[in-house]
């Protein structure tokens, strides 16, 4: 049995009062996938959620060229909170860009940023295409939510203004001799409820730039083990260790 086919209300079309309306237009590059990808037909029935209310039915009663009319008829699943968890990361080729933005916001990510350090390659980003890629991972995992995107920010900025309250858990390969992120995690459990991860560029941070995240109170320094591991692999790796304990204390899934 096939699954119906979900899509995003952004905030554009008023997703915050959804519930109130009887009709909605999906449009642009949503419309183009419902109709030239999954070809959907009239009566076609297609979940949507707007990352507020929570997830509605709906059904296809008119398609034209430029957007696809759908008919809410009830909500099936209410909004669910994720875990509080960040992605600070500097920004790479736009492939494995693409592969950490996907698989973060399947590990449960609310929030990236974006940030400039010493020995970043790249700081220009097409954010369009950020969010259209958090959109289309958050419809497959199921998410009721998108994470957002925020601008590019520069590294010592980033820290003056992440809140105390935030965990700021660091890998930092460099240092063998520190915990691994799972017995660090489990130390301070109790801690945070609020968590962020800090993922340099390929070419790690600058002695002065691990010195500057070292001096935060909040900040929980770990290895991800004794290999090297890519920009994106360390993304993934450390978002699932995050993501398997905080869901132990606040379960995703009810």
């Amino acid at each position: 049995i096939r699954r119906p086919p979900r899509s995003t209300l952004s905030s554009s079309s008023a997703a915050s009062d959804v519930y109130k309306r009887q009709m909605i237009y999906i449009k642009e590059k949503q419309h183009h996938f419902l109709k030239n990808v999954l070809r959907v037909q009239l009566n076609d029935v297609i979940n949507v959620f707007d990352g507020i209310t929570g997830e509605w039915r709906s059904q296809v009663i008119s398609i034209s060229k430029d957007k696809t009319a759908l008919k809410i008829e009830k909500k099936i699943r209410e909004f669910q909170t994720q875990p509080d968890i960040w992605l600070i990361f500097a920004p790479i080729k736009i492939f494995r860009l693409n592969i950490i933005i996907q698989k973060a916001v399947e590990l449960g990510v609310s929030k990236f940023i974006p940030c400039k350090t010493e020995f970043s390659n790249f700081d220009k980003l097409n954010y369009k295409n950020l969010e259209l890629n958090a959109i289309e991972a958050a419809q497959q995992c199921e998410r009721l939510d998108v994470p957002k995107i925020e601008k590019i920010i520069n590294l010592d900025a980033m820290i003056k203004e992440l809140p105390d309250d935030r965990a700021l858990v660091f890998c930092d390969e460099s240092d063998t001799n520190l915990p691994s992120i799972y017995d660090e995690m489990r130390s301070n459990l109790n801690n945070y409820s609020k968590w962020s991860v800090i993922i340099g560029p390929e070419g790690g941070f600058s002695n002065e730039e691990r010195d500057l995240i070292k001096k935060q109170k909040n900040v929980l320094p770990v290895t991800l083990g004794s290999r090297i591991l890519r920009s994106d692999t360390a993304a993934i790796s450390s978002l699932f260790c995050i993501q398997s304990m905080v869901d132990k204390r606040q379960p995703v899934l009810k």
